[in-house]
C-alpha cells in the first residue's frame, strides 16, 4: 500500500498543477469541464477517507458523503489537494487488512490505495487531452493498472448488467502490450461477468498497442483504432463501449 500512497502524492501534485483554467472543456468527458473534473477526484477521495475512518461496511457511494462544497460549487486545485492529504494521512494510519466495504473483490483497506492511484492517472491523462498535452503513463503503471481493471470490472454491476445483454457470451478478446511484459486474454462470462487470465492466447479479436494505450481504450480515453486490431473488431468496439468506467 506505500507504494501507491507515494504514487497518489504525485499524481495529485501533477493533476492539480493542470487546474488553472476550471472552464476548459473535457473532450473524453463529455459535458465536463476541468473544474467537474477535480470535483469528481476530490469526492472519491472523500469518499474513501470516510469509508476507512468509519470501517464501513455496507455499500454507500461519494454522493452520500460530505464535500465540503456548497450545493453546486466545484472543487479546485486546493480542495482537491486537501482532500488527497487527508486520504494519503488516512492511509498511512490505517492497517492495509482492516476489512471494509470496497465495489472490488477485495473487502481490504488495501484495496482503495490502488483503486485511488489509478483514478488519479486516467483523470490526469483525460485533462492533459483537455490541455493538449501529449500523456505519459510508464508501461509498469499501464500493465498494473490494466490489472486492476480486469480485477474489479466484474464487481461494477452497472457494467455486468448491460454486458449481459451484449450476447457476447463466450467471446475472447486478446490484449497484447508490445512495450512490456503484458498479454492477458479476456472470455466473456455468463451474466455479464467476465475472466482473464494472463499470458498470450488467441482471441476472437486482438488488440496491440503500448500498454498506456491498452488501458487509455479499456477506460473509453484511446479509441481502438490508435492499436493494432485483429479480427472482429466490431466485438471489440460494442465490448469497449459497454464496459469504459
Amino acid at each position: 500500500m506505500t507504494e501507491y500512497n507515494a504514487r497518489i502524492q504525485t499524481e495529485t501534485a501533477r493533476l492539480a498543477a493542470l487546474a488553472e483554467d476550471l472552464t476548459v472543456p473535457v473532450p473524453t468527458c463529455p459535458g465536463w469541464t476541468i473544474a467537474e473534473l477535480i470535483t469528481h477526484v476530490g469526492r472519491l477521495h472523500r469518499w474513501a477517507v470516510h469509508v476507512l475512518r468509519g470501517q464501513v461496511q455496507e455499500r454507500i457511494w461519494p454522493r452520500q458523503v460530505p464535500s465540503g462544497l456548497a450545493e453546486g460549487e466545484s472543487g479546485d486545485a486546493a480542495w482537491l489537494t486537501a482532500g488527497a492529504a487527508e486520504l494519503l494521512e488516512t492511509l498511512r494510519v490505517t492497517d492495509p487488512e482492516l476489512a471494509v466495504w470496497t465495489w472490488g473483490p477485495d473487502k481490504r483497506a488495501s484495496w482503495w490505495s490502488r483503486r485511488m492511484f489509478f483514478e488519479l492517472v486516467v483523470h490526469r491523462v483525460v485533462a492533459e487531452l483537455a490541455l493538449g498535452i501529449d500523456p505519459v503513463i510508464p508501461a509498469e503503471v499501464a500493465i498494473d493498472g490494466v490489472e486492476e481493471y480486469l480485477h474489479n470490472l466484474s464487481y461494477a454491476a452497472w457494467v455486468t448488467r448491460p454486458l449481459a445483454e451484449l450476447g457476447v457470451e463466450g467471446a475472447t478478446i486478446h490484449l497484447h502490450a508490445n512495450d512490456g511484459p503484458g498479454e492477458w486474454t479476456i472470455t466473456q462470462g455468463p451474466g455479464g461477468k467476465i475472466e482473464w487470465a494472463a499470458g498470450h492466447a488467441k482471441g476472437d479479436v486482438a488488440a496491440q498497442g503500448s500498454a498506456e494505450d491498452l488501458l487509455l481504450m479499456l477506460y473509453g480515453r484511446r479509441s481502438p483504432a490508435a492499436l493494432t486490431v485483429h479480427g472482429d473488431g466490431d466485438l471489440l468496439g460494442r465490448w469497449l463501449t459497454t464496459t469504459a468506467i
